[in-house]
């Protein structure tokens, strides 16, 4: 009769690293300015109408995805360190730094310098969180580095369509 290796069931009892309360706050900060980027994105491109409509759509849907991936980047990043994110609707609505987005057709020009604030106040709160999550996790502190990157590289680029030479 063959054999058959037991499965190994234990569960770790000891955590290399646990995020402090501290450090669970500042990732759920930016996590939920995350979240709000990428439905007020969705908002916008829904919405969007006027000169160089079709640009800006595909350039919103950019964002759209740099928003979702980063939220979903630091959510596991936090079950990885034992928090628990909480990117619930009611959550997000009461706690990120984002203003309201304005319903209804949203001009090309509004739109482009409402995002690009936008884009600038989700780096800002990565900012802000960032020296304290780095005196405890440098390796957290990486994530913020090229989610700040990425933010106002975006902010660059769409804030362009208004600008002149």
């Amino acid at each position: 009769m063959p054999t058959t290796a037991a499965k190994n069931t234990t569960v770790p009892t000891s955590r290399a690293f646990t995020a402090t309360p501290e450090l669970e706050a500042s990732l759920q900060r930016v996590l939920v300015d995350l979240i709000a980027l990428h439905l007020d994105g969705k908002q916008a491109h829904w919405n969007v109408v006027g000169a160089n409509f079709r640009d800006l759509h595909l350039q919103l849907d950019e964002i759209v995805d740099l928003a979702r991936d980063h939220s979903d980047t630091v959510a596991e990043r936090m079950r990885a360190l034992y928090a628990v994110p909480d990117g619930r609707p009611t959550t997000v609505a009461e706690s990120t730094s984002l203003p309201l987005m304005l319903p209804g057709e949203l001009n090309t020009t509004d739109v482009v310098n409402d995002i690009t604030e936008r884009l600038y106040r989700t780096a800002a709160t990565v900012r802000a969180v960032h020296d304290t999550v780095d005196a405890e996790d440098p390796s957290t502190a990486d994530l913020l580095h090229t989610i700040i990157h990425d933010l106002e590289k975006q902010a660059w680029m769409v804030s362009a369509e208004n600008r002149r030479a």
